[in-house]
């Protein structure tokens, strides 16, 4: 008799929940939770029905960028509401670990905390769950594409070599998992100077652009380099809430604009009944 060790689970669809988007990279400090908070922000501000999961449970800066630290309230049979933030529905670790105590947990309590974000937070009707995932291609990766089927991934990189190179790797994994690319994003792609308006491009440009189409992913987008992104986050007031008409928020909303088609495409190329996440 031929041993077989134990069976990955089978992902759950999760009740109201339309489509679950991961927004991954493949290294840490290419704006990848910035990006993750304001694509949640602006398909809101599109009409669409939103949920952000921040599982970056090392690094969790959802609750700093998007300006509050208030704690989830537990509802029955060990239900937990998630917060309420700018028309979207929000759930972190740093709502239940505010302040600059590090969590220092093994994968299995990750794997836990994963689990019990999907399936005891009472996200309700949504178009879209946005998932910020930690940097890199560990336990936490995993465990999401092992709880719940995917939609899609949006890959995060800047036009560096070195972000692009681990870019690489996050769309390999992905592709591993049997998880669809929605596709990459170049944030950091050039900066605009504010006295004479000459784009200058601190980190190469068009990178992330070739990258994408070097592995036949959708380009997404450039996200120019604004340090209105930087200071809205950090002051709990992201970009997007100004509106389209913000010369800072308009690449993301076009950003957004991608991702929902790219979203339909997927879902329609899909066989009849798989990602019928309803």
């Amino acid at each position: 008799m031929h041993q077989h060790g134990p069976q990955a689970p089978t992902p759950q669809a999760l009740p109201g929940v339309s489509n679950i988007i991961a927004v991954g990279s493949g290294k840490g400090g290419v704006g990848k939770t910035t990006l993750s908070v304001n694509l949640a922000l602006a398909l809101a501000k599109l009409g669409h029905k939103v949920g952000l999961l921040d599982a970056d449970v090392y690094g969790p800066n959802v609750p700093l960028m998007i300006g509050t630290n208030a704690q989830p309230r537990a509802v029955s049979n060990e239900r937990i509401e998630p917060i309420l933030a700018h028309g979207l529905k929000v759930i972190s670790v740093g709502f239940l670990n505010p302040g600059d105590k590090p969590i220092i947990w093994r994968g299995p309590m990750l794997h836990q905390i994963i689990r019990q974000f999907l399936n005891s937070v009472e996200w309700g009707q949504l178009d879209y769950l946005v998932i910020d995932l930690p940097p890199g291609t560990g336990d936490v990766a995993l465990s999401l594409i092992q709880t719940v089927p995917l939609t899609g991934a949006v890959v995060v990189s800047t036009p560096s070599d070195v972000s692009l190179q681990d870019g690489r790797k996050a769309i390999e994994m992905f592709r591993q998992m049997k998880v669809d690319l929605i596709g990459m994003v170049e944030n950091m792609s050039y900066f605009v100077c504010p006295h004479c308006n000459h784009e200058v491009d601190i980190f190469s440009r068009g990178g992330a652009q070739k990258t994408a189409e070097q592995f036949g992913v959708a380009f997404l987008g450039a996200i120019q380099l604004d340090p209105e992104l930087r200071k809205a986050g950090d002051t709990g007031k992201p970009v997007v809430l100004a509106g389209e008409d913000s010369s800072a928020a308009k690449s993301l909303f076009e950003f957004a604009r991608k991702v929902v088609a790219r979203v339909d495409e997927i879902r329609s190329q899909a066989p009849e009944g798989v990602i019928q996440i309803q």
